[in-house]
C-alpha cells in the first residue's frame, strides 16, 4: 500500500487533478448509493470512477481517499437514567431504565448499543404503606448481583434505617425448571441460564423482602419437612419457573455466585 500511494503521489505531480476522489468531489454518504461516486484511483489500484458510499468497502471499488475522507464514527451513547419504580405495585413486574443516543454511527462505525434494560422487580407495600408481601406464595427470586440495588428505605418504609437484621439463608435443591430459563439472553436475566435440575442453590433472605413482623420471606420454604415440593419463579422471565426442595437453613450463603440468589 505505501508502494502505491508514493506512485499515486509521482502522478499527481505529472497530472495535476489525478489524485480527485472522495474529498475531492466533497462526496461522502451512508448506506448503498450508487450516485454517491468520483472520478479517480480505486483502491484496487483502478482508475476510473470510484465511489464514497458506506458500501464500497464490502464492494472493494472505493476512492483511494475513502477512509480518509470519510472516516467511521461508532455510536455514543449517554448515561444510563435512574431505575424506573416498579410497573405494579404488589406484584411480580419490572422496571426499566434507558439512555438516549448523543452521535448516531457514520461510515459504518461501530451501531450503537441497546437503549433500554428492564429487570425484575416487587414492591413490597402499597403507597399507603400496607404490607403486601405475605400475599405471595411461590418464592420469587433473582440473582444476588441485584442485592445491593435495593435500598430498605426506599423499598419498604415499615424498616427503619438504625434497625439491621443479619437475615439468613436458605439452600435448595432445584427438582425442575421449564427450558425458558435456558433460553433467556438478555442483559439483565442472563442469570436464568445457570439454573439446573440437581444443583444446590442458595437463596439469601433480607430486607426488604423479609417481613417486618414474621421476618421471613415469602416462598421460603422454612416450615416444610424436605420433601414437600416448593415453587419458584424468576423476577424478569414468569415463564422461567420450576421446583425445588429445601435442604437447610443457614446463616450465611456459601454457593457459587452463579447459583446464589436472593428473593425478592
Amino acid at each position: 500500500m505505501r508502494t502505491l500511494w508514493m506512485a499515486l503521489c509521482a502522478l499527481t505531480r505529472l497530472w495535476p487533478g489525478v489524485l480527485a476522489g472522495c474529498a475531492e468531489a466533497g462526496r461522502c454518504c451512508p448506506g448503498r448509493d450508487p450516485a454517491c461516486f468520483a472520478r479517480g484511483w480505486r483502491l484496487d489500484r483502478v482508475y476510473g470512477t470510484c465511489f464514497c458510499d458506506q458500501a464500497c468497502r464490502l464492494t472493494g471499488d472505493c476512492c483511494f481517499d475513502y477512509a480518509r475522507a470519510c472516516p467511521a464514527r461508532p455510536c455514543f451513547v449517554g448515561e444510563w437514567s435512574p431505575w424506573s419504580g416498579c410497573a405494579d405495585q404488589c406484584k411480580p413486574t419490572t422496571r426499566v431504565r434507558r439512555r438516549s443516543v448523543r452521535q448516531e454511527p457514520q461510515n459504518g462505525g461501530a451501531p450503537c448499543p441497546p437503549l433500554e434494560e428492564r429487570a425484575g422487580c416487587l414492591e413490597y407495600s402499597t403507597r399507603q404503606g400496607q404490607d403486601c408481601a405475605h400475599a405471595f406464595v411461590p418464592a420469587f427470586i433473582t440473582t444476588s448481583a441485584f442485592n445491593k440495588e435495593r435500598t430498605r428505605q426506599a423499598v419498604s418504609p415499615q424498616w427503619s434505617t438504625h434497625t439491621e437484621d443479619a437475615g439468613y439463608c436458605m439452600e435448595f435443591k432445584t427438582e425442575s425448571l421449564t427450558p425458558h430459563c435456558a433460553l433467556e439472553n438478555r442483559p439483565l436475566t442472563r442469570w436464568m441460564q445457570y439454573l439446573r435440575e440437581g444443583y444446590t442453590v442458595c437463596v439469601d433472605c433480607h430486607p426488604p423482602a423479609m417481613n417486618s413482623v414474621s421476618l421471613r420471606c415469602s416462598g421460603d420454604g422454612l416450615d416444610s419437612d424436605g420433601n414437600q415440593t416448593l415453587h419458584w419463579q424468576a423476577i424478569g422471565n414468569p415463564r422461567c419457573q420450576g421446583t425445588w426442595k429445601k435442604v437447610r437453613r443457614v446463616d450465611h450463603c456459601s454457593c457459587p455466585a452463579v447459583h446464589s440468589f436472593i428473593f425478592i
